[in-house]
């Protein structure tokens, strides 16, 4: 087994390929995608023979105090982010490369980009809370700039938004976390353990954009695509996931919160979500809102399962939080092709695009039917699950919250369904002259979105082996105690 200790050149090999590149004059273009795609593929593959070979014994780095470590570990619940995001980010380099292909600051653009890979694979290998926490707050730095890239001032206006929701974020996390590694979780009341922990799912929510904190992520729909694909599917919004399962399984421990107001808030918060985000999705006409209103509602469905604190409920939140990734990141890619090469971005403008541009609006079709939750779709396995789950606990917020995820799915055929038939059968008398003139995205872009269309298939045919992963993980959580 390969040391723990190799966890840190993993991390740090795209955090310094990115400033390299921001200090390099590469003024072709081509040479920026080559070193972009070099790096991108190699930290992937490394993180992938990191997952198969590498020891899940921690490693501790600096010892700032007895309850401050700054501490890598690679266990299976790091491994199952760690795969998801080295999975998908190639892919979205290389969707990248065509939708940026006429941008003249793409070498600050990937430079970014780059670095935001080995943050996020360092909140997946953390191997405490604390250490966690550094790189959560490290991914806000380093994706502030992806969000504003255009400078627009639409795009600033939404960084600010981002940055101030994420910075009081931060503050209410660390609050949590302090009291837990301090370990008060032992002496401190059942009451000021609820609250505590409650601050660090408002600190943490912020990112898995749970109500009411998710005002950010509609309007962070206004960066490039390939960041919204990220921000919305991988990088920001499931490291936001990821950090509430470290807090609320392997931190506080389901033991110390289950039954308690620290579990019925969050609940309650996470079902009101579902049906709100997917309302607010209907209601919607621009295409890369709607997709992030989407965003909150499948977040909070994630949420829903790790906050029943079953066994059955963090399966299926697994499961959802990689199957969402891939079905939501084609939905944004597809979304982002029509942007791109037709300057179509709002729902109305839709009418007859799927003749013109058959590929992209096939693998959309493929994504809407997934997130809808229809067989044998990837989306059907994780929703069947956290349905399963949520019968199972067999209590009355189990059953609302079931409830809650049929009436969004619902909701979801009508606002995902109902651009593909207005893409491939439109109204009478409408008017499609507008459209007669679109064509497909390159093959930079429409290559990805092949690729993940497949999988979607792929991964609802033969579930098996994300299924045992995520099994694997809710077999290995601890009661409490703040460490991985």
């Amino acid at each position: 087994m390969l040391s723990s200790y190799l966890l840190l050149p993993v991390i740090l090999f795209p955090i310094f390929s990115g400033i390299i590149l921001h200090a390099l004059r590469l003024k072709d273009r081509k040479a920026v995608r080559i070193y972009t795609m070099t790096m991108t593929l190699i930290t992937s593959a490394a993180v992938w023979y990191m997952i198969l070979f590498c020891s899940p014994e921690a490693a501790p780095f600096i010892r700032f105090t007895d309850d401050f470590i700054f501490r890598l570990k690679f266990d299976e619940c790091g491994r199952y982010f760690a795969g998801i995001v080295a999975t998908l980010w190639p892919l979205t380099v290389c969707y990248a490369f065509g939708y940026l292909e006429d941008d003249l600051r793409q070498k600050a653009f990937f430079g970014w980009f780059t670095m935001a890979f080995g943050v996020t694979l360092g909140v997946s290998m953390a191997g405490n809370l604390f250490t966690l926490y550094i790189f959560y707050e490290l991914l806000t730095l380093s994706t502030v700039p992806l969000v504003m890239h255009t400078e627009t001032p639409e795009a600033i206006r939404a960084t600010r938004t981002y940055f101030g929701y994420s910075l009081g974020g931060a503050a209410f996390a660390l609050v949590s976390i302090l009291y837990l590694t301090t370990g008060q979780i032992r002496t401190g009341s059942p009451a000021a353990t609820g609250f505590f922990y409650l601050l660090g799912v408002a600190g943490f929510g912020v990112k898995s954009a749970m109500f009411p904190i998710h005002r950010w992520l509609p309007k962070a729909s206004v960066a490039p695509t390939p960041v919204t694909a990220l921000l919305h599917a991988v990088a920001v919004v499931k490291a936001g996931i990821f950090s509430v399962i470290r807090l609320t399984w392997f931190g506080y421990g389901t033991e110390t919160l289950y039954g308690s107001w620290g579990q019925y808030v969050p609940l309650a918060l996470a079902m009101f979500t579902v049906v709100y985000g997917a309302m607010r999705a209907v209601r919607e006409v621009h295409w890369k809102r709607r997709l992030a209103y989407s965003t909150v509602a499948n977040l909070s469905y994630i949420l829903f399962g790790v906050y029943l604190m079953t066994k059955e409920g963090l399966i299926g939140a697994l499961l959802h939080m990689a199957f969402h990734a891939e079905i939501k990141i084609l939905a944004f890619f597809c979304a982002g092709a029509v942007l791109h090469v037709n300057h179509r971005e709002y729902v109305t403008e839709m009418d007859g695009l799927g003749r013109k541009m058959k590929w992209t609006f096939a693998c959309f079709t493929v994504s809407a039917l997934a997130l809808t939750g229809i067989p044998p779709f990837a989306g059907f396995i994780s929703k069947w699950y956290l349905l399963t789950a949520a019968g199972h606990a067999g209590t009355v917020e189990g059953y609302i919250g079931a409830g809650a995820i049929l009436t969004a799915a619902l909701l979801t055929a009508v606002y995902m369904l109902s651009m593909v038939r207005r893409a491939f059968f439109p109204d009478k008398g409408a008017d499609l002259s507008r459209n007669e003139t679109a064509k497909e995205a390159g093959g930079w872009m429409l290559v990805p979105m092949i690729i993940l269309a497949i999988g979607i298939v792929l991964t609802g045919l033969f579930p098996g082996v994300v299924i045992k992963s995520a099994e694997a993980i809710a077999n290995t959580v601890r009661a409490a105690g703040g460490e991985f």
